[in-house]
């Protein structure tokens, strides 16, 4: 069996009885066969190993149907200390099943089982707990009011949170549970309730999480998840009348369409989408080091990352240097299907983005840019792009203005402080920086000039659920993780009390 190869006899028995098989929506408490479904197929060779429901009008209105009576019901009759315990006892079932979370989620979408187990399951549960917390600690103000137009009495005002009420939620492939939780956790902290369109290509861990909410307490109809192969399902959410906010990741092109749906309707939306995240490495910088973090920058998950750090630019005096140490990285790395021992680059998700990908690299090619490793794809039936490292990078080219969303770097040189920050910020994205550097005045004002939501110092794509995240420019608008998230779930309330 060649590396590039599955081998399905690795999987657990859960895993293994996800395949071949058709699996239904998540609706009110239980699973929905709809009469139509889609292919599901391996990245590591493109054969169908499931399919998934197919969702249409019908199926989006009991979805959002069901979340609106949870949200008056059983859910929204819960005190917020009984919240906090269903989602840390979700929390546990997370991780008891992590051996079969993280192996649906590699079988879908390709990735590497340790970023499947890493991400997709430990950082999730700690994401439930923490997000848990919040429950019990919305709060509001109180005052003694003026209101000089009616002389007499006393009067109190009072501000209060409520949920916002039902939350439609579309997420992509790339991180695909752990993206659904960013989503799901904020909202239940909240009092929300919940419809989550998963991608077409990776909906069956979002559909079991589903099962095991129910197993932790969580009652019918406050997570419902709906299945589809195009564009459908998501338009039907976002335009629903019973949909009171709209949270997305994905593309700045499909979250401005929605943008523009969700104001002409006033609702609430949270939208995170693309990135161009720049690697800055000043002349100070260690350079073993940083080619070890511009390269995990841009490699790691195979480039399927909105923040990686996919254009890199390194001060002229140790650029020679640090591309070296990068191009040596990516020369190290072995492709190998994801459940093979000692994986460290998988196939990316589909052949559709194999085809993009490699496209992007032969135009920066046509436009100027220097191959300096990788460009390729290995003769093989799956999804696979060497790890790639293109040099003289220019602002004007495709492959340095657009989100490749894959394993290559674009990379140029340049001379000073300035002249880095206009490169930078020469973007229509502003997601995520980082910065290499020893100097803490020039750390300040890097910060300061970066038009970026997050910026790294002397790291990359360091995401903690204590942070916001969230982008400027076309990288969108709100943010997941933190107390912003929560709050952005929330609706407030103003009360005039008169006291004669």
């Amino acid at each position: 069996m060649s590396r590039l190869d599955n081998d399905f006899g690795l999987l657990g028995d859960a895993a293994r009885a996800a395949m071949g098989r058709s699996h239904g929506l998540h609706v009110d408490g239980r699973a929905v066969e709809t009469g139509r479904s889609y292919a599901l197929t391996d990245p590591t060779s493109g054969a169908e190993f499931a399919r998934a429901a197919e969702a249409g009008p019908a199926e989006v209105d009991a979805a959002v149907d069901a979340a609106r009576r949870a949200l008056a019901g059983a859910w929204g009759r819960l005190r917020p200390h009984e919240r906090e315990r269903r989602m840390l006892r979700l929390a546990d079932l997370l991780e008891a099943h992590e051996r079969e979370m993280s192996e649906i989620e590699t079988l879908c979408s390709g990735r590497l089982l340790g970023n499947t187990a890493g991400v997709d399951v430990q950082y999730s549960a700690h994401v439930l707990r923490y997000m848990a917390g919040w429950a019990t600690k919305l709060e509001g103000q109180t005052m003694r009011l003026s209101v000089p137009y009616i002389p007499d009495g006393d009067l109190r005002g009072y501000t209060f949170r409520e949920p916002v009420g039902v939350v439609g939620a579309i997420v992509p492939w790339n991180v695909a549970l752990g993206i659904a939780v960013w989503k799901i956790a904020p909202a239940l902290a909240a009092g929300c309730t919940i419809v989550l369109k998963p991608a077409p290509q990776t909906p069956l861990s979002a559909l079991r999480f589903a099962e095991l909410a129910l197993e932790a307490g969580i009652p019918e109809g406050v997570i419902n998840i709906v299945t589809g192969s195009g564009a459908e399902v998501g338009e039907l959410l976002v335009a629903h009348p019973g949909v009171a906010m709209v949270s997305f990741t994905g593309s700045t092109e499909v979250g401005r369409k929605i943008a523009g749906q969700a104001a002409a309707q006033f609702k609430k939306y949270s939208l995170e989408l693309g990135g161009k995240s720049p690697v800055i490495v000043m002349e100070d910088a260690d350079v073993d080091q940083v080619a070890q973090a511009a390269a995990w920058a841009i490699f790691g998950n195979h480039g399927q990352n909105c923040c990686a750090g996919s254009r890199l630019y390194v001060h002229r005096s140790i650029h020679d240097a640090v591309i070296e140490g990068v191009a040596a990285v990516a020369r190290s790395i072995e492709l190998s299907a994801p459940l093979q021992d000692g994986a460290v680059m998988g196939p990316v998700v589909s052949h559709a983005q194999q085809r993009r990908i490699l496209s992007y690299v032969e135009g920066g090619l046509a436009d100027g840019a220097r191959l300096v490793t990788g460009g390729a794809a290995p003769d093989h039936p799956g999804a696979y792009v060497q790890p790639t490292v293109l040099d003289g990078a220019r602002p004007g080219m495709a492959a340095v203005r657009d989100e490749i969303f894959g394993p290559v770097l674009m990379a140029a040189a340049f001379d000073t402080e300035q002249e880095v920050l206009a490169l930078a910020n020469q973007s229509r994205f502003g997601l995520g920086a980082s910065v290499f550097t020893r100097d803490t005045d020039r750390i300040r004002r890097m910060t300061d000039g970066l038009e970026a939501g997050s910026v790294w110092i002397n790291v990359h794509n360091a995401l903690d659920v204590a942070l916001p995240f969230g982008g400027w420019k076309d990288s969108g608008v709100g943010n997941d993780l933190g107390e912003a998230a929560v709050l952005g779930h929330t609706r407030l309330k103003a009360s005039v009390q008169y006291h004669a």
